[in-house]
C-alpha cells in the first residue's frame, strides 16, 4: 500500500503551489483544456469539468508523473538508464520522458500486451522487453534487471504506488488548470 504521508521537507501551502508552477514537467506537457460535462453537470446540479489529458502526446496524464520523477533524477542516475514495468499509459509516459531527457528506457511489459501498446512505447523511443504472463511477473523481472544491470529502478514501482507524494510536478495538472 502506498505511503500517504508527504516526504519530510516537502513544500506545503503557498510554497507547494510555487513549486508546482516551477516544476520541470511543463517542459514536456501541453496545455490541455477543461471541458464542461453538460449532462453530468445538469444531473448533479453543479458545474462538472474534466481536464482533457487525453490530448497529451501520450494520450494520458501519466506523462506528468513520469516526467516529474525522471527529471528529478541525478545525472548519474540518468546515465544508468531507467527501467519500469507497465502495459499501458505509464509505459508511454516513461518512454516519452526518457526520450525528451536523453535517458535510455527499458519497459518490461507482459507477453500478452497488445501490439498497439508495444508499438506506441517503441514509437516514443522506449526499448521493450516482453516478459511474464501478467504485470506482477513483468515487474519482478524489471526489479531483477535493475539490480543485475544497474538501471535506475526509480520507475519500477507501480505507477499508482509511488511514495513521492510530495512531488509538485505530479500536481501540475490542477494548478491554475491551464496546463
Amino acid at each position: 500500500m502506498a505511503d500517504s504521508q508527504p516526504l519530510s521537507g516537502a513544500p506545503e501551502g503557498a510554497e507547494y503551489l510555487r513549486a508546482v508552477l516551477r516544476a520541470p514537467v511543463y517542459e514536456a506537457v501541453q496545455k490541455t483544456p477543461l471541458q464542461k460535462m453538460d449532462k453530468l453537470s445538469s444531473r448533479l446540479d453543479n458545474v462538472i469539468l474534466v481536464k482533457r489529458e487525453d490530448r497529451q502526446p501520450v494520450h494520458s496524464f501519466k506523462l506528468r508523473g513520469a516526467y516529474a520523477m525522471m527529471s528529478s533524477l541525478t545525472a548519474e542516475q540518468k546515465s544508468h538508464g531507467v527501467i519500469t514495468a507497465s502495459a499501458g499509459n505509464h509505459a508511454r509516459g516513461v518512454a516519452f520522458s526518457a526520450s525528451r531527457l536523453g535517458v535510455k528506457a527499458l519497459i518490461v511489459m507482459p507477453v500478452a500486451t497488445a501490439d498497439i501498446k508495444v508499438d506506441a512505447v517503441r514509437g516514443f523511443g522506449g526499448e521493450v522487453l516482453l516478459h511474464g504472463a501478467n504485470f506482477d511477473e513483468a515487474k519482478a523481472r524489471a526489479i531483477e534487471l535493475a539490480q543485475q544491470q544497474g538501471f535506475t529502478g526509480a520507475a519500477v514501482r507501480s505507477p499508482n504506488g509511488h511514495r513521492r507524494t510530495g512531488n509538485p510536478g505530479a500536481g501540475a495538472a490542477a494548478a491554475g488548470c491551464p496546463y
